[in-house]
């Protein structure tokens, strides 16, 4: 089984733990848990920053990169779910990716001088 694909599986029966079926959804539901991943993801980017020493002024701060690690991990775990309740697959998720990065490749290619929203409509 492919990494990506056990990762999804693994967070699905997590998913399922908590009381939450992400396949069942229905739109006021996908509203209602894109809403809570997305909080919840912006906590854990708080907890993230928390571990870098961000406060210029404050000479006690030290950069903690194994709680960062735990962090990203905490991170991926909402990313994941999100994606689930968007319906996406391990496969949509890398074949979004790939068009995305090339997309993000030719907006480099061309000076990224103009903001272009058609240009990831296709994805």
């Amino acid at each position: 089984m492919d990494r990506l694909e056990e990762i999804f599986r693994m967070q699905a029966a997590l998913n399922s733990r908590i009381g939450v079926d992400t396949s069942s959804l229905d739109d006021k539901g996908k509203t209602e848990w894109v809403l809570n991943y997305t909080r919840a993801m912006q906590q854990e980017l708080a907890e993230l920053v928390d571990s870098v020493p961000w406060k210029w002024w404050a000479k006690y701060q030290k950069f903690d990169e194994q709680n960062a690690r735990v962090e990203v991990v905490d991170l991926f775990h909402f990313l994941v779910s999100l994606a689930q309740v968007l319906g996406m697959s391990p496969d949509d998720v890398y074949q979004a990716y790939l068009a995305k990065n090339k997309v993000n490749h030719q907006r480099q290619d061309s000076g990224y001088e103009q903001k272009n929203h058609e240009d990831s409509r296709h994805i």
